[in-house]
């Protein structure tokens, strides 16, 4: 199996890995947690039962490129851009929005305490 950024995703592995990814235990287990090597293994394992053939620093990578892609289009998006799109966005928006908003974010939007725990809707 080859690693590191060399290989590609593919529509259909990118698909897979946002299915798995979409999982209530899986978004939870992510959120706020700097160690998560282990989720990342347990996130290829299961990537390979749908034949998706990745190592977990490959998993890891994808999630984080995703998730700043993301985030990018998402800002260009709320100042106005709405030219900025990505492949996935609408996936991604479901999964990420349902995470819980940070102290800052929560702060910056003017929502609330930094003590409340708040879910972007």
């Amino acid at each position: 199996m080859e690693s590191g950024a060399g290989k590609h995703w593919t529509e259909e592995e990118v698909k897979a890995l946002l299915s798995v990814w979409s999982e209530k235990t899986i978004r939870k287990q992510l959120h706020g947690t700097l160690r998560n090597k282990g989720i990342f293994i347990y996130i290829a394992k299961r990537l390979q039962e749908l034949g998706v053939c990745r190592d977990w620093k490959q998993c890891r990578a994808k999630y984080k490129n995703l998730k700043y892609e993301y985030r990018t289009v998402k800002y260009a998006r709320n100042s106005g851009d709405v030219t900025k799109t990505m492949k996935f966005f609408h996936d991604l928006d479901a999964i990420l929005r349902c995470e819980p908003v940070t102290q800052l974010a929560a702060e910056e939007n003017g929502r609330g305490s930094a003590t409340e725990t708040q879910l972007t809707a």
